[in-house]
């Protein structure tokens, strides 16, 4: 229930959270999210629920909304989908993390105990995607027919780990 999407035309550039979450976002519309390690480019509004300044924030669902439907090009970030129903709880000495990360390329290794979801981006060239819940997972595959186990593509595409 992993996924890497490498190439696909449903995507205008990676990360873009508006087509990335398209198949789901219904499903994920009460999640807070942990979001940390972001950088991205291309933004020309006039407002983000995000501050830089911090390494990391916690999104709740109408702010997290802003951002997926906000033309944001992500190049590297993770974006960590918690049900509401937990405190988002957080170890600064810990937090989720995309660059230099070996983790992100193992199936399984999602970056907080009570995610359901882990949105990667990578590098501005790949998007990961990682559920928790297989019915989840099966609408996205679903809808990126072109996604690739992340354990296939890092075996025959990844050598960094």
């Amino acid at each position: 229930m992993n996924w890497i999407l490498r190439k696909s035309n449903k995507l205008s550039y990676h990360t873009n959270l508006t087509e990335i979450v398209k198949p789901i976002v219904d499903d994920i519309a009460d999640l807070n999210w942990l979001v940390a390690d972001l950088e991205y480019g291309g933004f020309n509004g006039d407002y983000l629920p995000i501050n830089m300044n911090d390494d990391y924030f916690i999104l709740n669902p109408v702010e997290f909304k802003i951002i997926a439907n906000t033309d944001l090009q992500l190049y590297w970030g993770v974006f960590v989908g918690i049900p509401s129903k937990h405190q988002v709880l957080v170890d600064v000495e810990n937090l989720p993390f995309v660059e230099g990360n070996p983790l992100v390329w193992k199936n399984g290794n999602i970056q907080h105990a009570d995610a359901v979801i882990e949105i990667i981006c990578y590098d501005s060239g790949y998007t990961m995607v990682k559920f928790t819940d297989e019915e989840l997972s099966n609408k996205f595959k679903t809808y990126f027919t072109e996604a690739i186990e992340l354990e296939k593509f890092k075996n025959k595409s990844a050598p960094y780990y």
